[in-house]
């Protein structure tokens, strides 16, 4: 949320000539980690397109949490590794776990048609199903392709409050991608739909329901559903966007905006604490029962996604289980082994250039796999399903 479209490019020297240099102490509690290349890695993620990153390992092997950059350009102080941040796209396992909980009670049914919560929301919405929204196999179109065709678009959107059913609107206009079923095609209006769903089912918006059965129980008070509440509460890194300006890209402040434009599909802030502890819980069974926890991890699609989580290969064959996150000015990296032993979260405030390398070197660092012998050289292999202002 919105739909990435290109790898960064570019030099990430404007981002250090401003300010944004090198990482604050990582603090860690005694274990097996090599903090020391972690926190090299994270430097580098900011050294080579960032103005500021913060990340966190939680496994057997100890914990540790680390930042790099600056809060804001152009002033020196360092970002709290605890800080807060928008978690983008990473709010659809959020939601998935909700639908996937009531389908439990036997309040809905993933075979459920669209047509039978949402009559008429979308065209041949008798032919798409729950499942088919939470894998991303509707076929139906991504309402930020329009909503973000320009970067005029996303300023006239920046702080306006959007209803929900108006971002449907927008994708219902639009021929689909494909029959339902027929294919795999990421799409942010799926998981709009699912919190429209959430909110037929239960009487209740999503996000309380999000908040009574996921954050309250696994006391994630870091995190919060804030709705139309442009800010950022507590501390927290600033983000930008490139925009055009005599002749280069200058950097835009776009930490504030009103987060009703991603809804169900992204608009979640959250710490990298409160994302382990989510993802350690899920994947242990602490969320869902077992028959749902399957589905869920049941992956189709180029991507491997499951029902609003993915599966990630590292190399040797070890997978992962997580999701990515995009909204305007932040970046999110959130994985667990499936055995829900070790979890990782990295936040990013991306600025110009092509930190995938480092974030790839963290990764493997974090999970303690052996960087093959290509890698420095290779490109790099984690999707971001999520955006930045295109130009």
């Amino acid at each position: 949320m919105p739909s990435r479209r290109s790898v960064l490019a570019g030099s990430a020297a404007m981002a250090v000539a401003a300010g944004a240099g090198i990482g604050s102490p990582a603090a860690a509690s005694s274990g097996g980690l090599d903090r020391a290349a972690l926190q090299d890695a994270l430097d580098r993620i900011v050294a080579t397109g960032a103005t500021a990153a913060l990340a966190r390992v939680d496994g057997p092997a100890g914990t540790w949490r680390g930042s790099s950059g600056v809060i804001e350009l152009g002033r020196p102080a360092r970002p709290l590794a605890a800080g807060r941040f928008r978690v983008g796209s990473i709010t659809k396992t959020f939601v998935s776990t909700v639908v996937l909980q009531l389908a439990a009670e036997r309040r809905l049914h993933l075979d459920d048609t669209l047509d039978r919560w949402l009559p008429g929301a979308i065209p041949d919405g008798a032919r798409i199903t729950l499942r088919n929204l939470l894998q991303h196999t509707s076929g139906i179109v991504d309402y930020t392709e329009v909503l973000f065709a320009t970067i005029e678009d996303v300023l006239a959107a920046r702080y306006r409050t959007f209803r929900p059913e108006e971002l449907v609107a927008l994708a219902a206009a639009r021929p689909p991608v494909f029959e339902p079923g027929a294919s795999w095609a990421y799409s942010n209006t799926n998981y709009v739909l699912l919190g429209l769903v959430i909110r037929k089912v239960t009487g209740r918006a999503y996000g309380r329901e999000v908040a009574d059965r996921i954050l309250r129980p696994l006391h994630l008070y870091g995190t919060e559903v804030p709705g139309a509440d442009a800010t950022i509460d507590g501390p927290h890194a600033h983000g930008y966007e490139p925009v055009p300006q005599d002749g280069g890209p200058v950097p835009l402040d776009f930490t504030d905006l009103n987060p009703s434009m991603a809804y169900s599909a992204g608009e979640i802030v959250s710490t990298t604490a409160d994302l382990n502890r989510f993802y350690r819980s899920l994947l242990s069974g602490g969320l869902l029962r077992r028959a749902q926890l399957a589905e869920m991890l049941t992956p189709v699609g180029d991507l491997n996604y499951g029902l609003g989580i993915y599966q990630e290969q590292l190399p040797g064959g070890r997978t992962l289980w997580g999701h990515t996150g995009g909204i305007f000015g932040y970046l999110t990296y959130s994985f667990s082994t499936p055995d829900a032993a070790t979890q990782l979260t990295v936040s990013i405030n991306p600025w110009i250039g092509d930190f995938g390398q480092a974030l790839r070197d963290l990764t493997l660092t974090a999970f303690g796999v052996p960087a093959p012998a290509t890698a420095r050289s290779a490109a790099v292999g984690f999707p971001i399903l999520g955006g930045r202002l295109r130009p």
